[in-house]
């Protein structure tokens, strides 16, 4: 019997130090593309984890994508100029930031029938958010320096937050705040949704020209990818004060944390996602510069498969003009 305890205990021990090895080595590999239709710009990238969906920001439509299928499923179409989308599960309900009309405008998740087009007295609804705790939709407004705050349920503005500065993106901690990137304060603001007034606002130099924006809710950190010193300033939103900034590519858009691997993506411009492991709250690495395309720089992480997608068209050489017929998603995996 002890022999019996000793082995099962000792496969036991070599299973669990495998599979920290393997832990210890998380490397991203190209897993597909996916086409999609459309020629127009691309934005915000945002997944729904309840119902399994990819909302991805394509000019004057959407593409939404089966994340069970990895295929294309259906289009909003008919906006004007969109950005970001936010999905509210509660009330079934998605809702796009649609800059060119000064408007959000809600769906209905099952159908992607369009609900209602909600004016919003502000100017270029750009990065868009709902926040769990307050049950409200949020856009900021880039030309505005504010926050429009929407009621999904009787679909009206009820409320607007001067932010003090250009806001970029922008995450709820589903405890009552949220945490903003102003790009030309080069700082991070801290709203309260119960006042919807910013009650402070911290610093984030060295970081200059912050844009994607992450959160470690856990343990109370942000992760701001900023343009202007190609890094990633983390704070502790607990103190206001910078615990470290590491070096990420050229031209950072978007920034994803997963609770579960504990790894921090920084999709650049430059054709790089830097994916950083956090060891501790307040001790961080660069685990791998995962080669992408030049002009990937949205991105969105599913948490359920860990997977990344980028969405990128190829380019005219020499120009920034896309390919027509060459817009799609690059899906990466963890190995």
């Amino acid at each position: 019997m002890k022999k019996i305890f000793f082995s099962i205990a000792f496969i036991a021990a070599l299973s669990a130090t495998q599979f920290s090895r393997a832990q210890d080595s998380q490397t991203y590999v190209l897993d597909k593309t996916i086409s999609l239709p459309g020629d127009a710009g691309w934005d915000y990238l945002s997944v729904d984890k309840i119902n399994d969906r990819l909302y991805v920001s394509h000019g004057n439509s959407v593409n939404v994508v089966d994340l069970t299928t990895d295929q294309p499923v259906g289009v909003i179409a008919n906006l004007q100029g969109i950005h970001g989308i936010a999905i509210d599960n509660k009330a079934n309900k998605g809702f796009i930031s649609d800059g060119k009309a000064n408007a959000v405008v809600a769906f209905d998740l099952k159908t992607l029938a369009t609900i209602a087009t909600i004016p919003v007295a502000a100017q270029g609804p750009d990065c868009i958010i709902y926040d769990p705790y307050s049950d409200r939709v949020y856009s900021f407004n880039g030309e505005s320096n504010n926050s429009s705050v929407v009621d999904p349920n009787t679909l009206k503005q009820v409320g607007t937050i001067a932010l003090g500065g250009g806001p970029e993106f922008a995450v709820p901690d589903g405890k009552g705040k949220i945490y903003n990137n102003l790009e030309d304060k080069n700082s991070l603001d801290v709203i309260d949704v119960n006042t919807m007034k910013v009650v402070v606002n911290y610093p984030l130099a060295p970081g200059g020209g912050p844009t994607g924006l992450a959160m470690d809710i856990e343990n109370g950190r942000t992760f701001s990818g900023c343009r202007e010193n190609k890094g990633m300033t983390v704070i502790n939103v607990n103190t206001g004060k910078v615990v470290t900034t590491l070096p990420i590519g050229a031209g950072v858009d978007a920034v994803a944390f997963d609770p579960e691997t504990k790894l921090i993506f920084c999709s650049c411009g430059d054709g790089t996602v830097t994916i950083i492991k956090q060891l501790t709250p307040d001790t961080y690495k660069v685990e791998q510069i995962l080669q992408t395309q030049t002009g990937a720089r949205t991105m969105a992480l599913d948490t359920k498969t860990h997977k990344i997608y980028l969405s990128v068209a190829e380019r005219v050489a020499g120009t920034r003009k896309s390919v027509p017929g060459t817009f799609k998603l690059l899906v990466y995996k963890l190995q």
